[in-house]
């Protein structure tokens, strides 16, 4: 059964924050299970979400909850094992709205240490992105 593959240990780093204020809008609030707290990209083309895991994990899904108007709209999700290249699995469409999404991977997913997830572009018109909810489901201690 595929579970939450993000721990405490996972380093997650982020293209940008709005206006740099990571205290209101940063990272770790795509984390926190709150409802009242997100993530808020800066204005860009292609802002991005890197996660690191301390040991590899198999993937097999991803969800994630945007503010509707500032969701992705053409992504994709990018792993590689320690030290490689990223390499592209996944192209993802997200409708543009607050629900959580769930974004199947494989029924056997890849087995990787980093991921990316590239919002290639938004439904903002500035390019930025808000994330209440992030999370990618599989298998640990492989």
């Amino acid at each position: 059964m595929a579970v939450s593959v993000i721990s405490n240990n996972t380093q997650c780093r982020v293209s940008s924050v709005l206006n740099r204020d990571v205290k209101q809008f940063g990272k770790q609030f795509m984390f926190d299970a709150n409802e009242e707290t997100c993530w808020n990209s800066d204005q860009g083309k292609s802002q991005w979400v890197v996660l690191e895991f301390p040991a590899p994990v198999r993937v097999s899904e991803l969800r994630v909850q945007f503010q509707g108007g500032f969701s992705g709209r053409s992504c994709t999700l990018e792993g590689c094992s320690k030290g490689g290249a990223l390499e592209r699995i996944l192209d993802f469409y997200p409708e543009d709205n607050n629900s959580l999404q769930s974004f199947p991977i494989s029924q056997d997913g890849p087995v990787v240490q980093k991921l990316k997830i590239v919002f290639e572009n938004s439904a903002d018109f500035f390019g930025r992105i808000i994330v209440y909810s992030l999370d990618i489901l599989g298998e640990r201690d492989l």
